[in-house]
């Protein structure tokens, strides 16, 4: 097992997903009393692994079409994009 590649993909989707609207919407639902927080906890879980499964999926199709290198690069200006759409909205459109 190559431990080195484990830590970076942790590290690296431990980080995205902090804070982001997938744990806000899953603090929401365990601030519920009456919902166990052990069905939230796995529900959120599951969902993660699910999403992540099909992450690896895609990722591995598109390599057998793509350029390993392409990807990053649409990947990287994707990630741009976003954040410049973020800002412009979050300056120009804010209440």
């Amino acid at each position: 097992m190559d431990w080195k590649i484990l830590a970076t993909v942790f590290a690296a989707v431990f980080v995205a997903e902090m804070a982001d609207k997938t744990q806000l919407v899953t603090m929401l639902f365990a601030t519920d009393k009456a919902v166990s927080k052990w069905l939230v906890f796995a529900g959120s879980a599951s969902a993660l692994v699910l999403t992540s499964a099909i992450g690896v999926v895609a990722g591995t199709l598109l390599s057998q079409v793509i350029n390993v290198k392409t990807m990053s690069i649409v990947a990287g200006a994707g990630f741009i994009l976003i954040g410049l759409w973020t800002l412009y909205h979050g300056i120009y459109h804010a209440p």
